[in-house]
């Protein structure tokens, strides 16, 4: 039976310590983050992580990241030899920013995917913050969902997932951003972003001159083992076929409609996923707001569990509309695209 702990107001100090006692000695605890809620597990017990490949139906080429509440932590874990890293977490952490490294022999290999790097971040949740910090160890996690599915920003979420596959799920409410966290390569000399998230390009920019988007971000083409969770297979994506009509306004609005038209005439139920600004072109009963398209940070906290929502509805297809926007909505470009296993369709 899986416990919840319900430590969305005071923390109860008596139970976080259960959970982390749990945590330290192999078993496997949900808990929140200022990304998603994360699956964690003992990071230096090899058998405690098997768990959470078998918990999510996870393949085991894909990494997980380490969870720290310290940089005793990341000493243990990485070698840090880079003056780079130390401006880095000096800015960024605890936050939303995972540094890929060097790792050291105590992180064991299915933690890494059998690779010699290690993905690390320091959480900005004083909840995680608090229950690795009991634990006293370094927590191995992926999102705390199913494998494919939508990542879980709330509670509810990881109980529809995983209730009864885990040993802990700690409620700390929702998300504060809703989006995982940037992945950044410093494992040699030249930087790349791996994975799109929280932390926007130009803020690592100021601190990393000739950072770059790793290619496959932009091509969808993996061409070695991933680095990074989120690279190679199908992520965030919901029961129904998705896709993503991406162009000027006045066009996506037009195909948008046409498409939905077509799918209703063949009896589909269909659900629309669109910006406040273009809302009342679609007429639709199934129509979920993903918010503001000034607001790229408002749409990232809401995107999962709007899919997760969809689900709920019970619709076949979801049209969901994107335009030309900056480098700052790269990050919820890159889930859109990969929760429609990139049925995009542009109208330029």
């Amino acid at each position: 039976m899986t416990m919840i702990i319900d430590a969305k107001g005071k923390i109860d100090y008596n139970k976080l310590s259960k959970a982390a006692q749990i945590l330290r000695e192999g078993g496997l605890v949900a808990f929140p983050t200022e990304t998603v809620y994360g699956l964690g597990a003992n990071a230096l017990l090899k058998e405690a992580v098997d768990k959470i490949f078998v918990a999510k139906g996870r393949p085991q080429d894909n990494p997980l990241i380490v969870h720290i509440s310290s940089k005793e932590m990341l000493d243990m874990c990485a070698k840090v030899t880079d003056e780079r890293v130390y401006k880095l977490i000096e800015k960024f952490w605890p936050g939303p920013l995972t540094i890929v490294l060097p790792k050291k022999g105590c992180i064991p290999d299915n933690v890494t995917a059998g690779l010699s790097t290690v993905g690390i971040r320091m959480p900005n949740n004083k909840i995680a913050l608090e229950l690795i910090e009991l634990a006293g160890v370094p927590v191995a996690a992926p999102s705390a969902n199913v494998s494919g599915k939508p990542s879980p920003t709330e509670a509810q979420h990881v109980i529809e997932d995983l209730f009864g596959k885990v040993d802990v799920i700690v409620d700390g409410g929702k998300c504060s951003f809703g989006l995982e966290s940037t992945v950044i390569d410093l494992s040699t000399s030249k930087p790349y972003i791996l994975r799109p998230g929280a932390v926007p390009f130009s803020l690592l920019k100021e601190i990393l001159e000739n950072i770059e988007y790793d290619p496959s971000i932009l091509t969808g083409n993996i061409l070695s083992a991933p680095k990074a969770p989120g690279m190679k297979y199908r992520h965030y994506a919901p029961d129904a076929k998705m896709i993503v009509v991406k162009g000027k306004i006045h066009k996506r609005i037009d195909k948008i409609n046409e498409i939905k038209k077509d799918l209703e005439i063949k009896g589909y139920k269909v659900g629309i996923l669109c910006f406040y600004e273009t809302s009342h072109n679609f007429e639709s009963q199934y129509k979920l707001i993903l918010g503001s398209v000034f607001d790229y940070e408002e749409c990232g906290r809401n995107l999962f569990s709007l899919l997760r929502k969809f689900n709920q509805l019970g619709v076949d297809y979801i049209i969901c509309e994107w335009g030309e926007f900056g480098v700052e909505y790269l990050a919820l470009e890159n889930r859109l695209f990969k929760a429609s296993a990139n049925n995009v369709i542009e109208v330029l």
